[in-house]
């Protein structure tokens, strides 16, 4: 994938052995019952990256809902529309996640969203297209590691929408422009990028705050 993936934020990813460790928190996880400082630890197998694409899930949710209740200066309606149906999709992604993991599933993650400048349209839309492209390149990521059929069915339907989402910003960006057909994003074969979970957590990690751990994920 290309260098978009390489953020620089404040929160600096932690490497514990196989796992990538975030910076910090004090409070008991609900489904692990164990000190937040030693992180939420997404699972092993199908469960594992159930949970790497609900964690992820819940990052978008969180930054879209934050887009729609702070709107950046002038946000036309077109803008509107777009973003309250991205805003819709990853809601609805996140939670059947989920429901689809039960008692299996992370806490809610706590996010920072502080190097995002809310009330600009550049900084917003510069945000959201990093985070469709790495959600299209997690998602394809992930496919080789899920042996449940039906949890493959239920990535390739995500990924699908993510992949729309990461268009529709582009084109936002870049009106009537080539950069819309994932320019950028798709290699000289006609294929999208794909990215291991070890590789989006560390894309992700300046976003995220509470501990999340992924020991037995690649």
């Amino acid at each position: 994938m290309t260098s978009t993936f390489s953020l620089s934020r404040r929160h600096l990813l932690k490497w514990t052995g196989a796992g990538a460790t975030i910076a910090v928190a004090g409070s008991l996880l609900p489904n692990f019952g164990i000190s937040a400082a030693l992180g939420a630890e997404l699972g092993d197998g199908d469960i594992g990256v159930l949970n790497y694409a609900y964690a992820l899930e819940q990052l978008e949710a969180a930054f879209y809902t934050q887009v729609l209740k702070t709107p950046f200066n002038r946000m036309e309606p077109n803008d509107q529309v777009i973003l309250t149906q991205i805003r819709d999709h990853e809601i609805a992604h996140r939670d059947f996640l989920k429901k689809a993991l039960g008692r299996n599933a992370i806490p809610g993650l706590e996010v920072d969203f502080s190097a995002v400048n809310f009330s600009s349209r550049s900084s917003v839309l510069g945000t959201a297209d990093v985070f469709e492209n790495l959600g299209v390149a997690a998602y394809n990521g992930a496919g080789q590691l899920i042996s449940n059929p039906a949890y493959l069915v239920a990535a390739g339907s995500i990924v699908s929408i993510e992949a729309r989402h990461a268009a529709a910003i582009a084109d936002l960006i870049r009106p009537y422009s080539a950069e819309s057909v994932g320019r950028g994003n798709v290699d000289a074969k006609g294929l999208d990028g794909a990215l291991l979970p070890s590789k989006v957590l560390k894309a992700a990690a300046p976003f995220i705050v509470t501990p999340v751990t992924a020991a037995t994920l690649p």
